[in-house]
Parts: structure tokens; sequence; C-alpha cells
């Protein structure tokens, strides 16, 4: 279905740099090209949402890792943190 749209004095000289440098052949171009942007981060989104839910239904579950084990797995797998970011590591103080 084709479409009439207003970008704005902004993006409507965008849009013609781009075609006028080559990058992009004709204005429809540039504008599949926004959309299949949008549609990437709307789905990275969806996965970041999703994943957050899953986490927060880990934590209503109880199905929770004490944060000094945690931290433990993840120097054991990547490595020791730097001086500089060891300051910035968690108290092992029990609250």
């Amino acid at each position: 279905m084709p479409s009439s749209v207003d970008l704005g004095k902004k993006l409507e000289q965008t849009v013609s740099a781009l075609v006028k440098s080559g990058r992009y052949n004709s204005r429809s171009e540039v504008l599949r090209e926004g959309v299949r942007l949008v549609e990437e981060r709307e789905a990275r989104l969806s996965a970041l949402d999703a994943a957050i839910m899953r986490g927060v239904a880990d934590g209503d579950q109880g199905r929770l890792s004490p944060l000094d084990s945690t931290f433990d797995r993840l120097v054991a797998r990547y490595g020791p943190v730097s001086s500089a970011k060891q300051s910035r590591r968690p108290s092992r103080a029990k609250r």
C-alpha cells in the first residue's frame, strides 16, 4: 500500500543527502532501510522485555542465586576484576 509521509525539513534533507551521495538510489530505499532498522530495534526490545519478565518470574518463584556465589562464578569464568573496578564490587557484608 503506497503511502505519503511528511518527514519534516531536517529528515527530508537527510534523505536527500543520502540519495545525492549515491549511498541509496531513491528516497524509497532510504525509508525502507529506516523501517527495517526500526523492526530490528523493536525485535531486540521485545527480546529484552521477555528476558526481564523471565527474570522477574524467577525472582517471584524464589529461583535466585546469592550475590557472592554469582560474583565468584563470573570471576571464575571471565577472570578477576581490575583494581579500579574492584572498588565498585558489592559489599559482602550480610544485611
